[in-house]
């Protein structure tokens, strides 16, 4: 009997040995069983924009489970998120992930040391000293752009060829939130692939000074369709432009081009297709890196620049959705596929090149020729091309 207490006795030392061996290697490196994790959604996920960004939540939820314990704010204007971002980190929030446009974030990130601020980014972070706790990311949107206008551009040639529209009606919509270059850079971009198939494609563009405005949108692709563009895409935050094309097609040959998320569903016979980022692979690889102990920026595989990070097509960072193969042109997915491989093998120059002069709307004197190329996102995660190029795009008022 004594004989299996002095076994019970050493059994339990060794297991108890272990288990301090064990506390201290995690203690020693820092590895962490746990983590808080805060969101902060500039509008709720009825909008796309903000469900786009809410899937990485889902993915982080589905990859983790018990190990975070995840707080969401939504409907947060720039203006007013102070108070939810202090709640946050005051709560204790390990980490906390930001889709909107304020500066609040980096300014308030020294006051909590112990959080990490990750914020997408909204404007050039190159060479800009920040906190060391605040983060700046984005994927390098122009890529899904230029290859969505591909899918535009096919479907266009297949208009001419059936003698639906001629040539000199090749007319793109984009229905554009603000001349910020982040939207600029964008649909420079979608028309550039447009054209690449279709040369003698135009664009007209109309903004609506507002990020969310379901009426205003609807209205606003309703005039430009009235105008004539046959085909129209958005960087604005709701489905109001998409729920415009498919009410027209019903009269005419007018296509809808998504972004953010597939509109499939609510445009099923105008809808193209839809790139989107992707910002599952930013978010799951920051929390792994506070898991580890690690900086950010050491586990999260793109274009590092100090605390901010872009990726596009190569690291999954974008992603082309729901080509409708009902709508779509013929040889429309070969024709993606082609551009999708030039990106995911590290060639984006072809992008933002050509015969063609782009001028600064508010310095007419700043203009660039693109004969030479330009490189978007070359040095920071925001775009930065701010041209609008001429003759080939007009700006309605």
């Amino acid at each position: 009997m004594k004989r299996v207490y002095i076994i019970t006795i050493i059994t339990c030392l060794l297991l108890f040995a272990a288990f301090l061996g064990t506390f201290r290697l995690l203690h020693l490196s820092g590895g962490k069983e746990h983590l808080k994790v805060g969101f902060i959604y500039d509008n709720d996920e009825s909008t796309p924009y903000t469900y786009n960004f809410s899937l990485a939540k889902d993915a982080l939820e589905k990859a983790y489970g018990e190990k975070v314990e995840i707080i969401t704010c939504s409907n947060v204007l720039d203006d007013e998120m102070e108070e939810p971002l202090r709640d946050l980190a005051g709560q204790g929030c390990d980490i906390i992930f930001f889709n909107g446009y304020s500066e609040l974030v980096m300014k308030l990130a020294p006051e909590y040391p112990d959080t990490q601020f990750c914020q997408t980014s909204y404007m050039d972070m190159n060479g800009k000293s920040v906190p060391e706790n605040y983060h700046t990311f984005k994927g390098e949107a122009y890529q899904g752009r230029y290859v969505s206008g591909i899918a535009a551009g096919m479907k266009i040639k297949q208009m001419i060829e059936e003698k639906i529209i001629t040539k000199d009606q090749a007319l793109v919509g984009f229905v554009a939130a603000f001349p910020t270059s982040e939207v600029i850079s964008g649909y420079t971009a979608f028309l550039l692939g447009v054209r690449s198939v279709v040369p003698e494609a135009k664009m007209r563009v109309s903004y609506t000074h507002t990020w969310s405005s379901y009426a205003q949108e609807k209205n606003t692709a309703k005039q430009l369709i009235k105008e004539g563009c046959v085909i129209l895409s958005q960087h604005t935050d709701t489905i109001g432009p998409a729920i415009a094309c498919e009410e027209a097609s019903e009269n005419g040959s007018v296509y809808f081009v998504g972004w953010g998320q597939s509109m499939s569903e609510v445009a099923p016979g105008s809808s193209l297709v839809t790139s989107r980022i992707c910002w599952e692979p930013y978010v799951l690889s920051a929390v792994d890196a506070l898991m580890k102990d690690k900086k950010i920026e050491s586990v999260v595989s793109g274009k590092i620049h100090g605390t901010d990070v872009s990726a596009g097509f190569d690291q999954g960072w974008i992603e082309m959705e729901d080509l409708n193969l009902q709508v779509a042109a013929p040889g429309t997915q070969a024709a993606m596929d082609k551009a999708i491989e030039l990106f995911s093998k590290g060639s984006v120059d072809f992008v933002f090149r050509g015969d063609y002069t782009g001028v600064n709307l508010e310095d007419p004197s700043d203009t660039i020729n693109l004969q030479n190329g330009y490189t978007e996102n070359e040095n920071t995660s925001y775009p930065l091309f701010s041209y609008i190029l001429s003759d080939i795009i007009t700006i309605e008022e």
